[in-house]
């Protein structure tokens, strides 16, 4: 089952307007997760056919490269489906990748098949080592120990806390929410009869994401 955010709507009736939104830290947390995403993962969202500009060129050359003039060790989908950065301590990844994600766990390293006693690792399997020129495919689990500590003492992961409501601008500028902030946003949207607003509810899944 496709997981989705809430997010509530204040909206001008008689304008049909969309006033600002009220977040939780769930929501907040995803859309600050946008500012890591890779730009491999993000042409491969989009298509490479709607990508602005010459990436999603780019983007098929790659794909339509062949092997044979790629260095030794090297995989394409390094490129083409980049792992996602750990984000600390963040139980809610985003919700874009979470079932796009390639077969290489982004929280495994992988080692040297030849010996223990070579320490490189890396983060693409099937990498050559730098010593013995063997693959390294052996799994090495990465712990953040920092983030672990940091969950275990707050009660929560990701980048904001949950002990405010957060207010989403339609140009994504984000900030705490305060009855100060409100009136000051309906003064400025120039609202005199608060009769013409209402609150919608809405869910935000992989399509309005993308979108």
């Amino acid at each position: 089952m496709e997981k989705k955010l809430s997010l509530k709507l204040l909206v001008n009736n008689k304008s049909n307007k969309v006033l600002f939104g009220e977040a939780g830290k769930d929501f907040i947390d995803f859309l600050m997760s946008l500012l890591a995403l890779p730009i491999g993962s993000v042409i491969r969202l989009l298509t490479k056919q709607n990508m602005v500009g010459c990436l999603g060129k780019l983007y098929e050359s790659v794909e339509n490269l062949s092997d044979s003039y790629t260095q030794p060790g090297h995989n394409k989908n390094f490129l083409l489906n980049p792992l996602m950065p750990s984000i600390p301590s963040c139980p809610n990844p985003l919700l874009l990748l979470e079932n796009r994600t390639n077969s290489q766990s982004k929280n495994m390293y992988y080692r040297c098949s030849n010996s223990s006693s070579h320490y490189y690792v890396t983060r693409i399997k099937g990498s050559l080592c730098p010593t013995c020129k063997f693959q390294m495919t052996i799994e090495v689990p990465y712990v953040f120990l920092n983030n672990i500590e940091n969950t275990v003492s707050n009660g929560e992961g990701g980048f904001v806390k949950s002990v405010v409501t957060y207010m989403v601008m339609d140009d994504l500028v984000v900030t705490p929410m305060s009855t100060i902030s409100s009136i000051a946003l309906l003064n400025k949207f120039n609202v005199k009869d608060t009769g013409v607003l209402e609150e919608k509810v809405v869910e935000v899944g992989m399509k309005e994401e993308i979108h």
